[in-house]
C-alpha cells in the first residue's frame, strides 16, 4: 500500500482565464450538434408537409415523455453557458423549454402543440444568432 502526502505530492490542474471563449472550431462543432439534436426532436419526419420529430412521438407517453425531451433540450443551454453567450439568451431558451413542457404535458393538445411550437429548433436558432454576435470579425 502506498501512502501519499497531499502536502508534497504534485497535483495537476488546468487553468483557464475567466471569461475566455473556447476555440472557434469547438463552437462550430457544438452548434452543429445542437442543430442535429433539434432536428431529431422537432423535424426528423414529415407527413403531408407537416414536419415533426421525436419530441411529439415521445411526448405521447404521459409525463415521462415530456420530461425526457425536456432534459434533452437542456443541451443547448449547456452549450450557451460553455461559450459564454449570455444570460438573456439562456433565459429565452429556458422559457421556450418551459412552455413546451407545460403545454406539451396536456394530453393530445400538447402533442399537437409540440408539432407546431418546435421549441428545440427555436433554441437552436437563438443559439446560432448569439454565436454570430460573439464570433470575432475575420479582419481582426
Amino acid at each position: 500500500m502506498t501512502v501519499t502526502d497531499p502536502m508534497t505530492d504534485p497535483v495537476s490542474v488546468q487553468v483557464h482565464r475567466a471569461g475566455t471563449l473556447p476555440k472557434a472550431g469547438e463552437l462550430e462543432a457544438d452548434l452543429a450538434r445542437v442543430q442535429q439534436v433539434a432536428k431529431l426532436l422537432d423535424a426528423q419526419f414529415e407527413i403531408g408537409g407537416i414536419k415533426f420529430g421525436w419530441d411529439a412521438i415521445v411526448g405521447l407517453v404521459p409525463i415521462a415523455g415530456d420530461i425526457v425531451t425536456g432534459l434533452i433540450g437542456v443541451y443547448p443551454l449547456y452549450i450557451a453557458r460553455k461559450h459564454n453567450l449570455g444570460k438573456f439568451i439562456r433565459a429565452r431558451m429556458i422559457s421556450n423549454l418551459l412552455i413546451d413542457l407545460a403545454v406539451g404535458s396536456v394530453p393530445l393538445v400538447g402533442d399537437f402543440f409540440d408539432v407546431a411550437f418546435k421549441a428545440h429548433l427555436k433554441n437552436a436558432k437563438l443559439l446560432e444568432k448569439a454565436a454570430k454576435k460573439h464570433r470575432p470579425s475575420p479582419g481582426l
